[in-house]
């Protein structure tokens, strides 16, 4: 199971989503369905973007957990 961090990326650099949707050029209503866990994929421009303005790694956004 693969979960996304990405609200907690955002409130450790203390951003909104909204201001994270301007400065990579992604809407909002997009990152809300990749920051919610409802997207099916992630393209690695995308992931690239948003690393690079949240200054972070792929891993602090993404994480692997086995089912339980």
């Amino acid at each position: 199971m693969i979960i996304v961090n990405l609200d907690v990326m955002l409130a450790k650099r203390k951003m909104s989503l909204t201001e994270l949707s301007e400065k990579v050029g992604i809407t909002q209503a997009n990152l809300s369905i990749l920051k919610n866990g409802r997207a099916r994929a992630v393209r690695f421009d995308t992931l690239d973007k948003i690393c690079r303005v949240l200054d972070c790694q792929p891993g602090d956004i993404l994480e692997y957990r086995e089912d339980q």
